[in-house]
């Protein structure tokens, strides 16, 4: 059922529309859901986002891909549990959404700051979409510890 849920909600979504922040996490706790079928003693999911940004617009599905990446190559490769951190912040009149995870240590060595195919169609597409100034860095932060941020124009609905 969330399985059906969570795809019915995706294909009816236009991915040049905006969403309010607190939309798109839902979408994304339908897809953590799902995961935690397959791993739910390795994951565990923490979510911090501020009230006052729940009505914040952000593309629709850019976090996707992120905590996609944050399951693939967190829990799918770890045999330990794995914590998800999802978590939005106002700089200013920015928006900081994070998602973060832990790596296994085998991964870990392998580790570099750089975007690989699904991290740079993130970037892409909020370069696109915010013209005036948005970014994505992704890389290790910890010895096993990785995230990716994303740095966009806050705009409250």
């Amino acid at each position: 059922m969330s399985l059906s849920g969570f795809l019915r909600s995706t294909l009816q979504l236009d991915p040049l529309r905006e969403l309010r922040l607190a939309d798109e996490m839902a979408l994304q706790k339908e897809y953590l859901e799902i995961e935690k079928e397959r791993f739910s003693d390795r994951m565990r999911v923490r979510i911090d986002i501020p009230g006052e940004l729940e009505d914040a617009k952000v593309p629709s599905l850019i976090l996707q891909p992120l905590v996609e990446n944050a399951v693939k190559h967190g829990v799918g490769r770890s045999s330990s549990t794995v914590e998800i951190l999802i978590r939005a912040a106002r700089r200013g009149d920015r928006l900081n959404l994070i998602v973060e995870n832990d790596v296994a240590a085998a991964t870990a060595a392998g580790m570099t700051h750089g975007l690989g195919i699904g991290l740079a169609n993130v970037a892409h597409r909020v370069q696109t979409h915010f013209p005036e100034g948005a970014s994505l860095t992704a890389g290790p932060i910890e010895p096993r510890k990785f995230r990716a941020s994303l740095d966009m124009p806050l705009i409250l609905v």
